[in-house]
C-alpha cells in the first residue's frame, strides 16, 4: 500500500513540474535557425510554422513561435482595420521570400525545399 502512494506521489510531481520543462518563446527562437535548416520546420502561406519532419523539439518551436506570431497578427490586424487572414497571408508571402534556399516551404499544400 505505501509503494503505491508513493508511485502516486511522484507520478504527481512529474505532471506537475511538466509546466516547467516547456520551451520558453526565447528558446524557440533560438532553436528556429537549426531546426529549418536540418529541414524540421518550414514556412506556410498563412503566416505560420509547420512541422516538416517531425523530431527534437520541432512542434515545441513552432507552437510557442506560431502563438507569438497569432498575438502579433491580431494586434496588427486590429491596429490597422484589416482583417487577421490578410496580415496572415502578407506575412506568409514574406516569410517564404525571405526563406533561405535549400529550406522548406509549403507550396499548394506541398512541402518543397526553396
Amino acid at each position: 500500500m505505501r509503494m503505491s502512494i508513493r508511485m502516486g506521489g511522484l507520478l504527481l510531481a512529474l505532471m506537475m513540474s511538466l509546466p516547467a520543462l516547456a520551451m520558453s518563446l526565447n528558446e524557440a527562437m533560438s532553436a528556429l535557425p537549426a531546426a529549418k535548416a536540418a529541414g524540421q520546420l518550414g514556412e506556410q502561406p498563412n503566416g505560420y510554422l509547420g512541422v516538416v519532419n517531425p523530431g527534437g523539439n520541432a512542434a515545441e518551436i513552432a507552437s510557442q513561435i506560431n502563438q507569438a506570431r497569432r498575438n502579433e497578427y491580431q494586434k496588427l490586424a486590429k491596429e490597422n482595420g484589416i482583417q487577421q487572414r490578410d496580415v496572415e497571408s502578407m506575412a506568409g508571402k514574406k516569410a517564404i521570400e525571405r526563406t533561405a534556399s535549400g529550406q522548406y516551404i509549403m507550396l499548394n499544400g506541398v512541402w518543397m525545399k526553396k
